[in-house]
């Protein structure tokens, strides 16, 4: 009797796991291990460090949300690499990711930083997931392994140039002349060269173009030549630190241009930047990166963000997507082998996201629906100008008659 009563013990504690949700086997699913790199230190640090954030923030909602449900439930597991601010460090510590045994990697936010890593990634046919590094020349050197799904510098600029022509001329073609103020590395200086080539034939004058280095502490002979030139627009294309010095710069020489006017702008679009500078910030247009503002998710997230005393930057929200990108591939693919996911993003047509993007397409590792949006800083808030399915407000232009 006993022995019956074992059995049909032992037969329902089976049915019962058979029958139980997958979130209960997932217990013994192993973890997926994706790399998380970013540049957490040096120059970059601030930018790095908000992307980091971004990443183990959808790692956490992906695997609360149940983890790789093909795979049983498995997690993510984030193994955690500095690339220091430094090509040749990110370069290296693709090579300890490698050796950890991840499946992928997703970063590495600077375009310098993403070229090395990229191609190292490549030796291993380690999927790479770019979320940030906007140089063109990332997916333009045939690597199978790497994917963007953000856009690049060259369709920011398409789109910067195009709308910043429709706003002059709305306004009766007031400005006429341009200053361009970059910093050194792949992404300024490409974002530099395509304006400067792209507006002369659309009627703006490019009076200089002016770069500078990472870090760089002091823009006042820059704006002491700025004041010399008197451009009617100042377009600036920097990381954080360099913008917010720049501007300050501008501000106490009291140079104030008929527009600022950025491109991929490192402050620009930026919460901290609002915060820190209220009164510099107002009236910026910036051609970046941004959310669709009417999706009920950003709210949440945003708040989340900010309970953990960060700002919901673009480096947060754009490593957060591309993570749940990189998700859904394994997903597809049932599987944590390099192979397969790497397959399943060249196929990928991810739509759940909150980017005010068209329909995943990779086409040379190329997300072509992607698209920035442009917005502007108005009563103290960041809105969107452009395009009109995401406008928020209207744009001021110029703001100096």
């Amino acid at each position: 009797m006993s022995t019956r009563r074992t059995f049909i013990r032992q037969s329902a504690a089976a049915a019962a796991v058979l029958a139980a949700p997958w979130t209960l086997r997932a217990q013994s699913a192993p973890a997926i291990k994706v790399g998380v790199l970013h540049p957490v230190t040096g120059a970059l640090a601030y930018s790095g460090q908000q992307c980091r954030l971004g990443a183990l923030l959808a790692i956490e909602d992906i695997n609360a949300a149940g983890g790789i449900k093909s795979m049983g439930g498995a997690k993510l597991e984030a193994v955690l690499g500095d690339a220091q601010s430094r090509p040749e460090a990110g370069s290296a510590e693709v090579e300890k990711l490698n050796e950890a045994g991840v499946s992928a990697i997703v970063g590495a936010y600077g375009s310098a930083i993403c070229l090395a890593t990229t191609q190292t990634a490549a030796k291993y046919n380690l999927p790479h997931v770019v979320d940030v590094g906007v140089a063109d020349q990332i997916v333009e050197r045939g690597l199978k392994n790497t994917f963007r799904f953000g856009p690049g510098y060259r369709a920011c600029t398409d789109r910067a140039v195009n709308d910043l022509v429709a706003m002059n001329k709305a306004a009766g073609n007031p400005a006429k002349t341009v200053m361009i103020v970059h910093e050194e590395s792949l992404f300024g200086s490409g974002t530099a060269d395509l304006l400067s080539k792209a507006l002369p034939p659309l009627g703006f004058e490019v009076k200089e173009v002016v770069k500078h280095p990472n870090p760089t502490r002091d823009f006042n002979n820059i704006v002491l030549r700025m004041r010399s030139v008197n451009p009617d627009i100042v377009i600036p294309a920097n990381y954080y630190n360099e913008y917010a010095l720049l501007l300050r710069a501008m501000k106490q020489q009291k140079v104030a241009p008929k527009a600022i006017y950025s491109v991929l702008g490192g402050a620009a679009s930026s919460y901290k930047f609002l915060k820190e500078f209220p009164e510099i910030a107002n009236g910026i247009i910036d051609c970046n990166h941004w959310f669709n503002p009417k999706d009920a998710r950003i709210a949440p997230l945003k708040k989340r963000v900010e309970e953990k005393g960060a700002f919901f930057s673009y480096e947060v929200f754009m490593t957060y997507t591309a993570m749940f990108l990189l998700a859904d591939a394994i997903e597809r693919a049932k599987s944590s082998d390099r192979e397969a996911i790497t397959e399943a993003l060249a196929a990928s047509t991810f739509a759940d996201s909150f980017m005010p993007y068209g329909p995943t397409k990779f086409v040379n590792g190329q997300n072509t629906g992607a698209q920035p949006l442009l917005t502007q800083v108005v009563d103290g808030d960041i809105k969107v100008i452009v395009p009109e399915a995401f406008r928020e407000t209207n744009a001021v232009f110029p703001l100096k008659a």
